[in-house]
């Protein structure tokens, strides 16, 4: 189902190549992290959401045949700059 995931959005994107999918498979579900390239998440998420929603209804589609529930999490790419920092600010007079 990697695969799958993988080929569907890699034909949305514009930067296929820093598409990246990991799987985390149980014995009865299986976790799907999506990651894309800086600019490529809103075509991925689309217009109100409804291409997302379009691949976790195809993905859950193929993992029933499966006998398995799946989960797909869109995530953001981990090289953007961090939301906290943990260098010590200087203390200023």
């Amino acid at each position: 189902m990697k695969e799958l995931v993988e080929f569907m959005v890699k034909h949305l994107v514009d930067k296929p190549d820093e598409v990246q999918v990991n799987e985390i498979a149980g014995e009865r579900t299986a976790v799907f992290e999506l990651r894309v390239g800086d600019g490529d998440m809103g075509k991925v998420i689309g217009r109100h959401g409804q291409t997302a929603r379009s691949l976790r209804v195809l993905l859950t589609a193929a993992a029933a045949k499966q006998g398995k529930r799946s989960v797909l999490e869109i995530l953001e790419d981990e090289t953007e700059k961090p939301l906290v920092s943990n260098e010590k600010q200087p203390i200023l007079p």
